[in-house]
């Protein structure tokens, strides 16, 4: 008889974006004339920047050719790819990582989602609260999480992000093995300075945690004195996993290509207490199951970091955190109070009730669409996330119908 992997039915419902598409499509089925401005999932809506896509065409054409042809890629990911990387991203900014410690995949979802495979069943882990679905989900079904109760699982520490610690999470009050950390933070928007995060990382030294640190809206971030990467931070190799994503930065949300940073310090224990070396398990297990990006994504990627490509990228980001500015001004004239929208392009705000209220509000009321804050744990009830990623003009158009909404 074959059985399931009875973990995935502890899954709480449908994913949060799935039940909102739902919604939205009933809500779009009855009123087919009303014009709907979504603000909710970070799906970027701006094209592709123009020396990406001059990028892709010209690899299109060496694929056309037998003589330029190209078959399976290196798993890790391209080297002129991986060194543009490095050399921008982090060298660039006095942090020593190497190309060979660069994972080319197809979106930090995934990496962020798959990266628990290499780690033991029974370690502790701790997630902030609000926290992005995919960091819990994947371990519920790797049978880490206990039971659902209460609205919470019985196994995982919940660091809780309020208006009290500034939607910064305190340190855990007990060891953990693994802890989740995002910054800029989906969905608050908040930050974190080099000093708060330098805890974290003499934490994770001190009990020999790992950090999953997922960097994906690094790129808007407009204040100098916050930190890029965690790598900034001195000895965070040793303890820190970093993701990165093409998507929200240049537009691959469609396209998919992102990378996850395992520095060759960076060591995990087996159940001797034998240092292990997460570069080489992560290696393994990204050469096992994925095939590498295709290479004229690849490609594209790469333009990203070319002179023009680094200006017009500026110029789209720009765009969005303009939209974000609007969204915090109109938010300001209506005395909601939020979070984020200056180092990120997502604006956390005060619903004053029930966030799936709110939403319902909103859409029925306004046809916009937000994202409910319940959706990313107890402590985002009372909350709505809403995304900068649109045109501006549709950002007017969604803040003047909120406005009237909430007379």
């Amino acid at each position: 008889m074959i059985r399931i992997n009875e973990n995935y039915l502890k899954l709480q419902a449908s994913y949060l974006f799935s039940t909102i598409a739902k919604r939205v499509n009933e809500f779009q089925n009855q009123n087919p004339d009303t014009e709907i401005i979504k603000l909710g999932i970070g799906d970027a809506t701006r094209g592709l920047p123009a020396a990406c896509v001059e990028a892709f065409h010209t690899s299109v054409d060496e694929m056309a050719a037998d003589a330029t042809f190209r078959g399976y890629g290196p798993e890790q990911g391209y080297p002129f790819l991986r060194e543009k990387i490095a050399e921008n991203d982090f060298q660039a900014r006095g942090v020593d990582i190497s190309a060979d410690e660069i994972f080319i995949s197809d979106g930090a979802k995934c990496d962020t989602g798959n990266f628990q495979e290499i780690l033991s069943a029974d370690i502790t882990f701790a997630v902030p609260d609000p926290v992005y679905p995919v960091y819990v989900d994947t371990n519920v079904m790797a049978g880490r999480t206990g039971n659902f109760e209460n609205d919470r699982f019985q196994n995982i520490v919940y660091l809780e992000c309020t208006r009290d610690n500034n939607f910064i999470p305190d340190l855990p009050k007990k060891p953990v093995d693994l802890i989740y950390l995002c910054f800029p933070n989906n969905p608050t928007g908040a930050t974190i300075s080099k000093a708060e995060l330098a805890k974290w990382v003499d934490y994770a030294r001190v009990n020999k945690s790992l950090i999953l640190f997922d960097a994906a809206y690094e790129a808007f971030i407009r204040d100098d004195e916050i930190p890029h990467s965690i790598y900034e931070v001195d000895g965070a190799k040793e303890v820190a996993v970093e993701f990165r994503s093409f998507s929200k930065t240049a537009g691959f949300t469609g396209t998919r290509c992102a990378f996850t940073v395992v520095p060759r310090q960076c060591m995990a224990y087996d159940s001797q207490g034998n240092q292990q070396s997460l570069h080489a398990l992560w290696n393994r297990r990204h050469c096992t199951k994925f095939n590498g990006v295709s290479y004229p994504v690849q490609r594209a990627a790469e333009a990203v970091y070319s002179d023009a490509g680094k200006l017009q990228v500026k110029s789209i980001i720009a765009d969005y955190m303009k939209n974000a500015d609007l969204i915090r001004k109109e938010m300001d004239a209506l005395g909601l109070s939020y979070v984020g929208g200056e180092n990120s392009p997502y604006i956390w705000i005060d619903a004053k009730g029930n966030s799936w209220d709110m939403f319902d509000n909103l859409l029925n009321n306004a046809g916009v669409v937000c994202t409910p804050g319940a959706g990313f744990g107890t402590c985002g009830d009372q909350y709505i996330r809403l995304s900068a990623f649109n045109s501006y003009e549709n950002v007017e158009k969604a803040m003047k119908r909120i406005r009237e909404s909430l007379k």
